[in-house]
């Protein structure tokens, strides 16, 4: 088993990394603080994996609340989330009851704001089932929903007190939403580790096979990345910024083509090209680089071209991104394969001739 750990003081938390994780309630015991526990799943993932954390929390003495969401992106709305507070109050759950995401990204975010909100905080678990989630979702706090203007628009910094991926879940997940989670893979290689790029590209296949080892690897080494850039930068003013790369395009794409069109990982790759291809114009990456950006995603089962929107909605909408500041658009670029920055430089004219060139 991979161990990291999140340090962020006295609200530090671990990462624990292997298959069959879902087995072993001694990871669970000491980040439970009572015997109170609400598993969020939804209808996809319960009937997989609901009854082996239940077996598991019941060999610690505990029957949870079981709370079943309906399934997908265009659900992470307010009214989902009422159902989890409705759950909750019906149940007269308390502040010290643990809250379990049993899911995927949509799960954890929408489980992890719930648990901030809730009489104002109870203590939150991430168990993450799809790739996306357990490279990036699960990991750093963010949680929030979808509004119809913007993608996680509402929602709080809520770090959990413990991350738990069971890599053996990655065996019943569909090839499409495991190539959308390579896409946040590729995205560590891209701003901060041009190694593990370079590794990716060697071991493709092996990943889309699902080699356990490999996924385990590659899991643990982005986890490495995210868990050091949210110890550095919890609240996002500086560095963390820099894991959104592809991000203001890919979340223009998801709202502009309605929530759960494109999956998330599917955005972000379309959108990191479009990074890529704006970097190049900028100067600062070759068209060799650019292609070799492509490749990748193409070879992880990842589109490289966006949807047909129009440049003038692709910007309106990322004008509502989270890292626009005084109204300037803040995009996150590459300076090289392997060192991104976040700049405000761009003009507007490259950012449209750079969308045009990137679309079907």
């Amino acid at each position: 088993m991979h161990t990291l750990t999140v340090e962020l003081a006295e609200r530090s938390y671990p990462i624990h990394i292997a298959p069959g994780l879902l087995h072993h309630p001694e990871l669970l015991r000491p980040h439970l603080r009572g015997r109170s526990v609400a598993v969020v799943t939804n209808e996809t993932v319960a009937p997989l994996y609901l009854e082996t954390l239940s077996r598991t929390l019941a060999s610690l003495g505990i029957t949870p609340l079981q709370i079943v969401l309906p399934d997908g992106e265009a659900c992470k709305n307010w009214q989902t989330l009422n159902q989890i507070f409705d759950a909750l109050l019906e149940a007269r759950c308390e502040r010290g009851t643990t809250l379990i995401a049993l899911g995927g990204g949509v799960i954890g975010d929408m489980g992890g704001f719930a648990a901030a909100c809730y009489q104002r905080g109870m203590p939150f678990i991430q168990v993450p089932t799809t790739l996306l989630s357990q490279v990036d979702s699960s990991v750093g706090g963010k949680t929030a929903i979808n509004h119809p203007l913007g993608k996680n628009m509402i929602g709080a910094f809520y770090q959990p007190g413990l991350v738990l991926a069971d890599i053996a879940t990655l065996r019943t997940l569909p090839d499409r939403e495991l190539s959308a989670g390579l896409a946040e893979v590729i995205k560590y290689g891209l701003i901060r580790d041009l190694d593990f790029f370079t590794w990716l590209e060697g071991h493709m296949q092996g990943l889309r096979s699902r080699d356990e080892a490999l996924l385990e690897e590659a899991v643990y080494r982005s986890c490495q990345h995210k868990a050091q850039v949210v110890a550095a930068d919890e609240r996002e003013q500086g560095e963390r910024a820099l894991l959104n790369l592809g991000h203001t395009f890919g979340h223009a794409i998801e709202t502009g083509m309605g929530y759960g069109e494109w999956l998330h990982g599917e955005a972000v790759a379309a959108g990191t090209v479009m990074a890529a291809q704006l970097s190049a114009r900028l100067g600062w990456l070759q068209q060799a680089d650019v292609q070799r950006v492509e490749a990748l995603m193409r070879a992880a089962g990842l589109p490289i071209r966006g949807p047909r929107l129009g440049a003038e909605r692709y910007i309106e909408l990322m004008r509502h991104d989270k890292k626009v500041q005084e109204g300037r658009l803040r995009l996150v670029l590459l300076r090289a394969l392997g060192h991104a920055v976040v700049s405000d430089a761009a003009p507007e004219a490259e950012i449209r001739a750079a969308i045009e060139s990137c679309c079907q």
